[in-house]
């Protein structure tokens, strides 16, 4: 025989008790203190370490400076891209116009449906040209920026590291 389940019985995964667990202060305060603890050893005999901060904060400079330029190649290509549109759109607009003269000059059934299958045949192909075009300069200018970013990120943990190396021999 199968048991029904009443709804005392079904759990709702928001209102189970491990849920609003409280957080074990205790565990906190000794994970603190053994923190503190580690730190305090590198202030041994009274000597505090040293950390060549002009190199660190001239590695910051850099990075900003290569993040701000990855942003500016991002805006790039979204820019150029969003003129392209533009063009496309201008462009649009006057080969409509065209096409409706001709198509409204009396020619045989026929010759119109020849003339808008030609019409719809050049669209389509226009249509996969600008998007490959748009695609090749938005892929051109996030691999420039990803290349920038990357670069950076490469020179800064060699910088950091050249930092703390510098301290660790004194």
């Amino acid at each position: 025989m199968a048991k029904i389940n009443t709804a005392a019985e079904q759990t709702n995964e928001f209102f189970k008790p491990d849920y609003f667990k409280v957080p074990d202060f205790g565990q906190f305060q000794n994970e603190f203190s053994r923190w503190v603890g580690d730190f305090s050893k590198s202030f041994t005999n009274g000597k505090t370490p040293t950390v060549d901060l002009e190199s660190l904060f001239a590695s910051q400079r850099k990075n900003f400076e290569a993040f701000t330029s990855a942003n500016q190649l991002a805006f790039e290509g979204v820019k150029a891209v969003a003129q392209r549109q533009a063009e496309l759109a201008r462009e649009a607009v006057e080969q409509f116009s065209s096409l409706a003269k001709e198509l409204s000059a009396p020619a045989s059934v026929e010759e119109k449906m020849v003339k808008q299958a030609e019409v719809a045949k050049s669209a389509f192909e226009q249509a996969l040209s600008t998007m490959r075009e748009m695609n090749d300069t938005l892929t051109k200018s996030n691999t420039q920026a990803i290349n920038v970013v990357s670069k950076r990120v490469a020179d800064s943990f060699d910088e950091v590291k050249t930092a703390f190396a510098k301290t660790a021999k004194k």
